[in-house]
């Protein structure tokens, strides 16, 4: 009985306990891969591999003996989890992140991605490593060398060249050497630049730059000269090569070059004659300067390199380029500068003539030539011209001035100091530093206190340059006072001017400027405190996370899956350059180029630096070089190459972005991976080319305005004759149109409406933009009253308005203002 009694007792007991509910667990959160990659965005925009999650709230006490389990915390933002994702998508875009995150401790996390089984998240790894630029991933980059994917193995050597440890060379060279010999190039063109291309080929031409950056001359002449030492191909990539490796052996292959075909090719090969001093190469360049072969490519190309050669006997040919009628005027800007260089004493008339050229760079240009070839003759020329009427100029002779002796140059600078432009300042403060001008240091000083930006970094780098008694104190209050700047350029250059000084000097400001609000201004910081006082890096995580907000918050589905690439328009006063923004590869960047655009900031601005054959550049306010936004972004390197076309953004040092970009007018490796590239221009293959319809241009007439979808009317690029007078009437003839469409008939041209009582506007909805009265009209009885020999007081337009003819006349005034606003516009 008693045994029974005791199983009945167990069996309810375990019932109870089975009926009792127990606590819930929270399920684990799901992260999708849109909020992953919103994470990528945010970690490397900051310049961190993850978050630190905050403390865990300790649990609420409660009244149950078994308390409830906490639920999972939220997962946090981590580049380390993300590089293990199951999606390869998310694998690839976190290596990205660690390289442009900039920190020693990714090293080890891209050399295990290496052996990722996706092929693009082992490229992507091999690329941010070279971002990162720490010798350590040398023996992991050699190996991936080896890599069955031809493109990894070409970003493994791309990572190699950008460490820079020359050691590689060699395993490089016989990557490139086996494709080259296994007819990876055979059939490429010699101006071909397509991209990416046959694997085999892009790994050849990453290899190639390589070697460039590692200084390779033996394991590149093995992998591209025969046994005779000619090149293997006219292949461009390998005349890039033998020009930037700056060895002499290279002479003879790129004579052989310089003759043969491509206008790339050519190019390269002219170019690296000339930094090879090679005299044999005359000869062959001279030809070149002659006006009927109309390449200004190559023209522009034998220029530079006979200046560089010191080849007297191309004066006379310069001079004929010079004054020959129909030349492409960046040829003739070169031949100015080239003449200026070889100090052509003939040839002075023809550049003095220049002086007074339309053109603001080839007159620049002609003054320094001119002081350059005769100092005599030039400071009486100068006596008898009046200051230019540009800024320009007036800056290039500051700078032609610094090369006279001082007691010529000091006397004709210093009133330069109060010219009116403040953009000429700057250059007479470096000329009189120069000079190493007397009473200098009280202009320096005082010049640290000026408005002017601009003006404030030329004296700083002055007083780091020359010392003077009272700088460190100077320079720290310059600082300062430069938190206010929405610029950074002021303090960054104070802070380089104060670690001039010595740690004692600069140890105080540098630690400050560890907390600046612009991430450019810390990285500055850090980099100098490490510099001066031997801390060996180790405030690289201090100055983490990257202040500030993003251009557009992490989660917008146009940075996370943009549905199309947005395309700009440039227009020109010689054509319309179209842009597509690679939105995928520099998110925040283009983001921020769309938002300038938007608001206006690029209309009216000028291309304030054109480099013949190499780049015009724009989105400077300023117009010399020094202007931008308020505001910086974060370089968002990527691996697009520089090819004809591409857009880049400028720099005046790591993630010191702004507005101001570049366009590419030939193919410039050596930009790769070092300058964000942001877009390029879809029809590159015709932009830079002698025939194309938006040439290099002057920079006098670079207006610039953005465009969505569209580009302007034809007529509106007209100055003269029957398109200025279509600009002018075409407006008011659609007025015209517009106003006969959209006006209300007259009161007399059908019966009047019954009289009301209730208030109404004078016009009707569909008509109320077409009318600025804003009187109400009590009903149709007072109108009426008036007679039609009184004046109304309504509104011209309206229904109850007797017939007066003013709203005919109304039209005059419309039809002259629309004409107005055409010329004011053309």
């Amino acid at each position: 009985m008693k045994q029974g009694l005791v199983a009945v007792g167990l069996g309810i007991a375990v019932a109870t306990a089975g009926c009792a509910s127990a606590p819930a667990v929270a399920p684990a959160p799901v992260v999708t891969d849109q909020q992953k990659m919103s994470w990528i965005l945010q970690l490397e925009d900051q310049r961190i591999l993850k978050v630190i999650p905050p403390p865990a709230p300790a649990p609420a006490p409660v009244k149950s003996k078994r308390a409830a389990p906490a639920p999972p915390p939220p997962p946090a933002p981590d580049l380390t989890h993300l590089l293990t994702d199951p999606s390869p998508r998310i694998r690839r875009r976190a290596a990205l992140a660690i390289g442009r995150a900039g920190l020693a401790d990714g090293v080890a996390l891209l050399q295990t991605a290496l052996a990722d089984a996706d092929p693009d998240v082992r490229r992507m790894a091999a690329f941010g490593l070279g971002l990162l630029g720490d010798g350590a991933a040398t023996p992991a980059l050699v190996t991936a060398l080896q890599d069955p994917d031809s493109l990894v193995r070409g970003r493994a050597a791309e990572a190699l060249g950008l460490i820079g440890d020359p050691s590689p060379a060699t395993a490089v060279g016989q990557m490139v050497s086996a494709y080259i010999k296994g007819g990876a190039i055979a059939s490429i063109a010699p101006d071909d630049e397509t991209w990416p291309g046959p694997p085999e080929a892009a790994a050849v031409r990453l290899g190639l730059f390589a070697l460039v950056r590692l200084k390779g001359w033996d394991a590149l002449s093995s992998a591209v000269l025969d046994g005779s030492g000619n090149a293997v191909s006219a292949w461009w990539p390998i005349a890039y090569a033998l020009q930037r490796i700056g060895d002499p052996r290279a002479a003879h292959p790129l004579e052989q070059l310089a003759q043969g075909q491509g206008l790339y090719t050519r190019a390269f090969a002219i170019r690296g004659l000339g930094a090879l001093k090679d005299a044999a190469a005359t000869p062959i360049l001279v030809p070149l300067l002659d006006p009927a072969q109309r390449s200004p490519m190559l023209a522009i190309a034998a220029a530079r390199a006979l200046a560089q050669i010191g080849a007297s006997d191309a004066a006379g040919p310069l001079t004929t380029l010079l004054t020959a009628p129909d030349v492409d005027p960046n040829v003739r800007l070169e031949a100015v500068a080239a003449l200026g260089a070889l100090r052509a004493h003939e040839s002075l008339p023809s550049v003095q003539d220049m002086l007074t050229d339309g053109w603001p760079s080839l007159r620049a240009a002609a003054l320094r030539a001119a002081a350059a070839i005769d100092q005599d003759a030039f400071v009486l020329v100068l006596s008898g011209l009046d200051p230019d009427r540009h800024w320009s100029v007036r800056a290039a002779l500051a700078g032609a001035l610094a090369s006279y002796p001082p007691d010529i140059a000091i006397e004709r600078l210093r009133p330069m100091l109060d010219d009116q432009d403040k953009r000429v300042v700057p250059a007479v403060i470096d000329a009189l530093t120069r000079l190493k001008a007397p009473d200098l240091d009280a202009v320096l000083l005082n010049a640290l206190k000026n408005p002017d930006v601009a003006i404030r970094v030329a004296a700083a780098r002055s007083v780091g340059e020359l010392k003077p008694a009272g700088g460190p104190a100077a320079l720290a209050d310059a600082y300062r006072a430069g938190l206010g700047d929405g610029d950074y350029s002021a303090r960054a250059a104070a802070l380089t001017a104060l670690a001039q000084f010595g740690a004692a000097d600069a140890a105080e400001t540098l630690k400050t400027a560890l907390a600046d609000k612009d991430w450019a201004v810390r990285l500055a910081a850090a980099r100098l405190s490490d510099k001066v006082e031997g801390a060996g890096g180790t405030r690289a995580l201090a100055i983490r996370p990257a202040p500030g907000t993003p251009i557009v918050p992490y989660e917008t589905p146009d940075l996370i899956a943009p549905s199309y690439s947005p395309h700009a328009f440039l227009e020109t006063a010689k054509g319309t350059i179209e842009i597509e923004l690679a939105v995928l590869d520099a998110p925040q960047t283009t983001q921020s180029f769309m938002a300038l655009a938007r608001k206006g900031f690029f209309n009216g601005l000028q291309f304030h630096r054109v480099v013949p054959n190499f780049v015009i550049q724009d989105g400077d306010p300023r117009g010399d070089g020094e202007g931008g936004p308020g505001y910086t972004i974060r370089d968002e390197l990527n691996d697009l190459p520089y090819v004809r076309g591409t857009v880049g953004m400028a720099l005046a040092g790591p993630d010191t972005g702004g507005s101001q970009f570049f366009i590419t007018h030939s193919p410039q490796p050596h930009l790769d991976a070092k300058y964000a590239a942001v877009g390029c221009h879809p029809a590159g293959a015709d932009l830079g080319r002698e025939d194309d319809a938006v040439k290099r241009r002057r920079k006098t007439e670079s207006a610039v305005q953005q465009k969505r979808g569209r580009s302007a009317p034809p007529f509106l690029a007209g100055r003269g004759g029957l398109p200025f007078l279509a600009a002018l009437l075409l407006p008011a003839l659609g007025t015209l149109l517009r106003h006969c469409a959209l006006s209300p008939p007259s009161p007399w041209d059908r019966p009047r409406r019954a009289s009301t009582a209730v208030p109404r506007r004078c016009l009707p909805a569909r008509w109320r933009w077409r009318c600025r009265c804003s009187r109400f009209v009590a009903n149709s009885r007072a109108s009426r009253a008036r007679g039609p020999h009184q004046k109304n007081r309504g509104c011209p337009s309206c229904l109850d308005t007797p017939r007066t003819g003013r709203r005919r006349l109304a039209l005059l005034p419309a039809l002259f203002l629309a004409a107005l606003r055409a010329l004011l516009r053309h």
